[in-house]
């Protein structure tokens, strides 16, 4: 079967996978309670018959079954329908609202990558040594520490305290950052990304660091390492020629699950730093029960996920000739 088949193929296979995610996602959200009557709850004026007027113009009081196929009706032709706040698109919501997380995410994730590869491969290669310890140790302290701890050390130490650093949103006052007596936009946006930057760069570099250690220190007793040692081929050569490529792998999973994810943002470390993604717009959608905006961003999630699932599959067959796309 050649790659394009094998594509194809998986693409069938998503179909039944994301309809199945979207029954359960339907039915989990909507047993969880009334959207109108919290949305509404703050409001003593409003009447029953108002809050009625609501449920039939937004479709809540048809049976779920006629709710579920009108959303899948709207949802094929890429319609995710209208927020119950405020009545705008979902897909406008989800646009005012991805860039920001893309970008926060995408810092993290290459970042955490490229660092714990010469991590990694150094702590397996000085195995038990203080480079070691101290690797382990620091990947020890970012999986263990809560992102929300961290971020609120974070806040205090750096912006309470200090004054560096602005605590939170994405964006302030460029004042506050000039560059020879210019008003930098760009420095005050990269002095917002600074910390939640850093939270999520430190806990995946934890992860990555932790995974190529220890595919490293197994790929290295391997016999074949053995005789290219002995065969004379320079350390440098055998580590990243011959090693790597063979431990690699569990870490391309890992970075093609975390692009695939990143759509969804962080919504602990958003919600720390108030950063104005889809993480921390996902966690105001579950508590006020805005279901088409969970529906949206969780039927979004779901199909990133599952092709950055079958593009990581390709690589595999990409960096290991034995591993077949058949």
């Amino acid at each position: 079967m050649g790659v394009g088949k094998y594509i194809v193929r998986r693409l069938i296979y998503m179909v039944p996978l994301i309809l199945g995610i979207s029954v359960i996602s339907f039915l989990v959200m909507y047993a969880a309670g009334d959207p109108i009557q919290i949305a509404t709850a703050g409001n003593p004026n409003i009447t029953e018959a108002q809050r009625e007027f609501l449920r039939n113009y937004y479709g809540l009081n048809d049976p779920i079954v006629i709710q579920y196929f009108r959303w899948l009706g709207h949802f094929l032709q890429g319609d995710f329908g209208q927020s119950l706040y405020g009545g705008k698109p979902v897909n406008q919501v989800i646009w005012n609202f991805a860039g920001e997380t893309l970008v926060l995410q995408m810092i993290s994730i290459f970042l955490a990558f490229f660092v714990s590869l010469p991590a990694g491969i150094y702590a397996a290669v000085k195995q038990r040594g203080i480079t070691d310890y101290s690797i382990s140790t620091i990947a020890i302290f970012g999986i263990s520490v809560p992102v929300f701890f961290l971020g609120i050390i974070l806040i205090i130490a750096f912006s309470i305290q200090l004054g560096w650093l602005p605590s939170a949103g994405a964006h302030g006052a460029p004042e506050l950052w000039p560059v020879f007596g210019i008003r930098n936009y760009w420095l005050d946006y990269l002095a917002h990304l600074a910390m939640p930057v850093f939270v999520l760069f430190l806990a995946s570099l934890a992860y990555n660091s932790r995974i190529l250690r220890a595919g490293m220190l197994e790929v290295l007793r391997q016999d074949y390492i053995m005789a290219a040692k002995a065969s004379g081929i320079s350390e440098r050569k055998i580590l990243f020629k011959y090693a790597l490529k063979n431990a690699i792998a569990p870490l391309i999973t890992l970075l093609g699950l975390s692009i695939g994810a990143a759509i969804a943002g962080a919504p602990i470390t958003e919600t720390v730093f108030s950063w104005p993604g889809l993480g921390k717009a996902y966690v105001i959608a579950v508590g006020r029960l805005d279901f088409p905006l969970i529906m949206g961003i969780t039927m979004l999630i779901t199909i990133f996920i599952l092709i950055a699932n079958l593009i990581t599959d390709l690589g595999y067959a990409w960096l290991d000739p034995r591993i077949s796309v058949e």
